[in-house]
């Protein structure tokens, strides 16, 4: 039997990754009263979007009860504002509230700073090229968890 490396594979070194970037994260964008998880809420209700709770569930790659919670608690810190959904009277319409809004560029910039520090040391070939690289992966990842799902 060989030995085992945990090591030589990509998922062990991209979770390694993803924990300390949304360490460092957190910790730019907490002053600021947001999360690193609710990034993907932000983001796509940036521009003054709204969007159902099914979507953004979706968008973020979490189950729709985790995205429940994270609203829930968005809201309470006055982060979102929910209006019904006129073509869906069951459901409601996510939105940021103005306060949101006006601490993003803020929350954006903090973010930034983080990137640049991250990639020391890389060129700007090697940041495209890694980019490139992690969208593929995710593209394929994507399309194995639809398949096992069925979809």
């Amino acid at each position: 039997m060989t030995d085992w490396d945990l090591f030589d594979a990509p998922a062990p070194l991209i979770n390694m990754a993803s924990r300390s970037f949304a360490r460092l994260g957190e910790r730019r964008v907490k002053a600021l009263g947001f999360n690193i998880g609710q990034l993907p809420v932000l983001y796509m209700l940036r521009n003054g979007a709204e969007m159902s709770q099914k979507d953004l569930a979706k968008f973020a790659k979490i189950e729709q009860p985790s995205m429940a919670q994270m609203l829930a608690r968005m809201e309470r810190d006055g982060l979102i504002r929910r209006t019904p959904d006129p073509t869906d009277g069951r459901s409601s319409l996510v939105s940021l509230t103005d306060a949101a809004r006006e601490r993003l560029p803020a929350a954006r910039q903090a973010l930034e700073e983080g990137r640049e520090a991250v990639l020391a040391g890389f060129g700007a070939e090697e940041v495209q090229t890694l980019l490139q690289l992690m969208r593929r992966l995710n593209q394929n990842l994507d399309r194995m968890v639809a398949e096992e799902d069925g979809a």
